[in-house]
């Protein structure tokens, strides 16, 4: 860790010292290694409580010590806003953090938001869901804030697809909230990554998460809400991206459910109504409707084509709902109304007919007929 950082750990790690004061300190003295060294009257100058820098001793050897090694230990980064890899749309903010902390590889591609109700039903976490996966697809990167929920589902859709996904987090990096998305944590570290403002060690405080959401909207140019009550905090999130000027997005649902009451609220201020990702593309990235996807054959619809020889008809059930849209292995047993082991026996016996292939994150499409 460079010396700049080490002064500039040190001084995050003494209370009192948040964004407003970092920032302050960087104006004033053009670098925190000089900022950490200066006298209290120097400090004073800058328009900064000597308190606070009598302060600056209160992290001791042993606990400075103690982060260091946490932090190289877990590979977690330190970005601050004056660092050439600090997200571009994040600086153009009104309040952006002045320093994030990261695990894992910040995505660089075009970012969008999916955030709502962490009590949602079936149908919002398969949409969230499946939103997700289509536009991680196109290669846009899926941020949200790990919370239970659609939040989970929209990066497990990105998941899903080998996709990018940036989770947001109220805490510190090297704690997992909930709990139960521990397997999930790490697969956003290994195709995206978690980023917070919050020192390592930093518990889920529940002040925290209306400054967490500004960040989501924030490396965003546009955010969804897919179910939120209301009073939800991700009703927040949607502020957020008023404020910042970012696109508004939000799925109808259900009239009468508690779920659909922020949603619809903002479809009526205006909000873009989402049935569909290309809803998103259309408003956000047009071009993306019309490319051309390389090396990639169209297939006829479903209908279209004719079946490969001496199929049973539950085979051959499956082998006409697949085509050159990717559907999740669940979809399709949904659709057919087969056990998950029966699926997966036919699907096998169509992959090695060469009718079926297998995409990642358990997605099949229709495969070529050369072989019949």
């Amino acid at each position: 860790m460079r010396q700049t950082q080490l002064d500039l750990l040190r001084l995050h790690m003494n209370p009192g010292i948040g964004r407003a004061t970092l920032f302050k300190l960087y104006r004033h003295f053009g670098c925190f290694s000089t900022a950490a060294n200066a006298s209290s009257r120097a400090w004073q100058q800058a328009g900064i409580s000597t308190d606070l820098h009598t302060t600056l001793l209160s992290p001791t050897a042993a606990a400075f010590r103690a982060m260091q090694r946490k932090i190289a230990s877990q590979g977690i980064r330190m970005i601050s806003y004056w660092d050439d890899d600090y997200p571009p749309l994040l600086k153009t903010i009104y309040d952006p953090p002045a320093l994030l902390y990261l695990r894992g590889t910040l995505p660089t591609r075009d970012t969008f938001a999916i955030v709502g109700s962490r009590k949602a039903t079936a149908g919002g976490l398969k949409l969230a869901r499946d939103l997700a996966g289509k536009l991680a697809t196109q290669g846009i990167c899926i941020a949200s804030g790990m919370a239970r929920g659609v939040d989970s589902a929209a990066h497990q859709g990105a998941v899903d697809v080998q996709g990018t996904t940036i989770a947001v987090l109220g805490c510190g990096v090297d704690r997992i909230y909930p709990q139960e998305n521990t397997r999930l944590y790490h697969q956003i570290i290994e195709q995206g990554a978690v980023i917070s403002e919050h020192p390592p060690g930093t518990g889920p405080i529940a002040r925290h998460f209306p400054g967490r959401n500004r960040i989501i909207s924030g490396l965003a140019r546009g955010v969804l809400i897919v179910e939120a009550a209301a009073g939800s905090g991700s009703l927040i999130t949607a502020d957020f991206a008023l404020e910042q000027g970012r696109e508004l997005f939000a799925t109808p649902g259900a009239i009468h459910h508690p779920n659909s009451q922020g949603p619809h609220q903002l479809l009526k201020d205006g909000a873009h109504l989402v049935t569909d990702s290309n809803d998103i593309l259309q408003a956000l990235w047009p071009e993306r409707l019309t490319a051309r996807k390389p090396n990639r054959p169209s297939l006829p619809p479903p209908s279209a084509a004719q079946p490969p020889l001496n199929l049973d008809p539950p085979n051959l059930a499956v082998y006409q709902l697949l085509g050159e849209n990717p559907l999740h292995h669940d979809e399709i047993a949904r659709k057919c109304a087969l056990t998950p082991m029966h699926l997966s026996a036919i699907l096998l016996d169509l992959e090695l007919r060469g009718v079926a292939k297998q995409l990642p994150g358990g997605h099949y499409i229709r495969g070529s007929l050369s072989a019949f």
